[in-house]
């Protein structure tokens, strides 16, 4: 009886199927599909990650690199080192030591907070780098999408339109 009842006020099933999605496009436009934009929002950052995964596919570590690469595994040994240092030259030169570290009383509070900050968040990143890098033993592999991966035979500016076109080729691949 209910069944009969619907289905005389808001029609068959095809016509009570229309009105549900008539309602729901009715109340999308005041308030969004909260599904469609987590959807949305995870096609973004899809897309922003191979992005990103293309551009760091070839990579070229030269001598800068290397050298970079060597000036940011400086740090912790030159603080250990230089701590020791400073044990030995306090017994070395007590009185130049006394005089140091006199003058270090003398440096404004801020200052010392800045260094702090400074040492911590050099330390702090560098951590988390090596936890978002290493975590479970091997470094994680970025899965590049379909139409971010090459074959051997293609060149960057098969993969890059824009590259393609800078080099004044127009779409098209230079010749080998």
């Amino acid at each position: 009886m209910i069944r009969s009842l619907f289905g005389w006020v808001f029609g068959g099933a095809r016509e009570a199927r229309a009105l549900g999605q008539t309602v729901t496009s009715v109340a999308e436009v005041f308030r969004p599909n909260a599904t469609r934009a987590l959807e949305l929002g995870h096609d973004a950052y899809k897309a922003a990650h191979a992005s990103h995964a293309a551009e760091f596919q070839y990579g070229r570590g030269g001598w800068f690199d290397s050298f970079v690469n060597g000036l940011n595994r400086l740090p912790r040994p030159l603080l250990a080192l230089g701590t020791l240092g400073l044990f030995s030259y306090a017994m070395a030169d007590p009185d130049g030591f006394a005089v140091r570290m006199q003058a270090l009383g003398a440096v404004p509070e801020p200052l010392w907070w800045l260094l702090g900050a400074v040492v911590a968040f050099y330390f702090g990143a560098r951590e988390a780098h090596h936890l978002r890098c290493h975590k479970g033993g091997a470094a994680p592999r970025v899965q590049l999408p379909a139409q971010a991966k090459t074959t051997p035979t293609q060149s960057p500016a098969t993969q890059n339109p824009a590259l393609a076109e800078w080099q004044g080729n127009k779409g098209t691949a230079p010749s080998a």
